[in-house]
């Protein structure tokens, strides 16, 4: 498999081995001195000591920060700030998942201006601006094949107390190069491969059923749901496929290009389970995907329809079915229950649902009573 090149709008180094075109890419820049941001488990592993290694190769000292850990919070981009300061870091390194990437974009970020990260959300009362000048050299190397962060231009980072998910929104942390390498996903579990595979199909469904014109990306959106439909079981089931790999990895990357558009319901409902019980992202997307499409198909079954041509099934009224069916053969959760979460947090999760900004582009229109029965539909 050759490494393709290719901007949308940030440069992609896509394919594997790409990896190792990171170091002698960051010296050709004139950097010198990375902090690699990544998550407590990565951190740990023999892929973290080999990228270290090749970067080090380069000529570049390297130090790594490995404080992210489940949905991330403030103190973790703080924290990730202050050791950049430590290390006189003059560029950052994203390596992980969503979490790991959402806190790399804005640990440069808070390294170099002031306050506290919070400050920096889209909707704070006096929100801090962002001078794009004075913000490190930011790459990103992405492990896994769901939230498509390393092309995104957000980061949702969790306040510390209510747990509740706040975006920073701005061009300026997009990173500067994406080194997509299939062959960093090939150690996921098939639980990890299967969750993270449904957060990138959600992105892709939910953001081409979005009401906002934006006829490019909703053909990427389609285009990025046949190859995650195509791919996904074959790389929960076979997890050395490379090749299935490296179509999820551009399927997640296409989702998070077309979530321009925004998003749905199924998110706003992610959203609160995760605030609430502290739910994988990508887990609680596939355990909420079947009421609410099955709610919107009354509203847009004409794409629906695609969706379900692009999926191989041969109606709108049958891609709820295709889901389910999908679902059951990965190993997702028969539901909510099986997760852990209980009734008694209805009332909870229907509140911030329907507080959540998401679902203002759901194609059918949502009230509280609706995410209530998302919810027991779901459970």
């Amino acid at each position: 498999m050759s490494i393709i090149k290719f901007s949308f709008p940030t440069t992609i180094h896509f394919g594997a081995g790409a990896r190792a075109l990171a170091g002698p890419h960051l010296r050709e820049q004139g950097l010198k001195r990375p902090l690699i941001v990544t998550d407590k488990g990565l951190a740990a592993l023999p892929l973290m000591a080999e990228l270290q290694a090749g970067l080090e190769a380069a000529g570049l000292s390297v130090a790594v920060y490995g404080g992210v850990f489940g949905n991330p919070t403030g103190s973790q981009v703080m924290n990730g700030a202050a050791a950049y300061k430590a290390h006189a870091a003059d560029c950052v390194i994203g390596v992980g998942g969503g979490a790991a990437l959402d806190v790399a974009k804005v640990v440069g970020l808070l390294a170099t201006h002031p306050g506290d990260v919070m400050e920096y959300v889209w909707d704070y009362p006096h929100v801090r601006p962002i001078d794009a000048a004075t913000l490190p050299y930011f790459i990103a190397l992405p492990t896994t094949s769901g939230t498509g962060s390393e092309v995104g231009r957000s980061s949702v980072i969790s306040e510390e107390a209510s747990h509740v998910k706040r975006v920073i929104f701005s061009p300026a942390i997009l990173a500067e190069v994406v080194f997509a390498d299939p062959e960093l996903t090939l150690g996921l579990p098939p639980a990890v491969t299967a969750a993270t595979g449904m957060d990138a199909l959600t992105h892709n469904i939910e953001s081409y059923l979005s009401p906002a014109y934006h006829p490019l990306c909703d053909g990427i959106a389609l285009e990025g749901t046949r190859i995650g439909a195509r791919a996904l079981l074959t790389a929960v089931r076979e997890p050395g496929n490379l090749q299935a790999r490296a179509d999820m990895m551009m399927s997640s990357m296409m989702g998070a290009i077309a979530f321009q558009k925004d998003l749905g319901a199924v998110h706003s409902c992610a959203h609160a389970l995760g605030t609430v019980c502290d739910l994988h992202h990508g887990l609680a997307n596939a355990l909420m995907i079947e009421p609410v499409m099955s709610f919107n198909l009354e509203t847009v079954p004409h794409k629906l329809a695609e969706l379900a041509h692009v999926v191989g099934v041969s109606s709108a009224s049958g891609f709820v079915p295709w889901l389910a069916h999908l679902k059951h053969q990965i190993g997702i959760a028969p539901g909510l229950a099986a997760v852990g979460v209980k009734r008694e947090q209805f009332g909870r999760l229907v509140e911030i649902a329907t507080a959540d900004g998401c679902h203002a582009t759901n194609p059918r229109a949502c009230t509280a009573a609706d995410f209530e029965r998302f919810f027991t539909e779901a459970f």
